[in-house]
């Protein structure tokens, strides 16, 4: 299954994180998760929302950049070496993770996403 998530490139600024949020919360919209790579000068936040088209929208209007891409979500149970085995066997078969995150945990499961360039194929492996 594929997820779209929402790229915000932020200056490594005290307040940048706070008024991203604001906008999004100001516009009715409900995060529901975020990641956040950072270097010394700029950060990426990377989040999924309840309405991410309204979302974009909004982060724009509020001046901030913002780019959006699918990532896979694949369902792994919830115990040790499962996330091994899951990312073990796209790596034999040669497919490339740029990054990968929890989603959530419930029920026994945990719900992982990644982004590579290889999707269709990451998810006819996993299927």
């Amino acid at each position: 299954m594929l997820v779209n998530q929402i790229a915000v490139f932020l200056e490594n600024r005290k307040g940048r994180l706070a008024a991203m949020l604001a906008a999004l919360s100001d516009a009715g919209i409900n995060v529901e998760s975020l990641h956040i790579a950072d270097t010394r000068d700029f950060g990426i936040v990377r989040i999924i929302t309840d309405d991410n088209p309204a979302a974009k929208k909004a982060l724009t209007a509020a001046g901030f950049t913002v780019a959006d891409t699918d990532l896979v979500a694949v369902e792994v149970d919830d115990a040790p070496g499962a996330l091994t085995a899951t990312l073990g066997l796209l790596s034999k078969e040669g497919v490339n993770l740029e990054y990968v995150y929890s989603y959530s945990r419930k029920g026994g499961k945990a719900l992982i996403l990644f982004k590579t360039d290889e999707a269709e194929r990451a998810q006819k492996l996993l299927g």
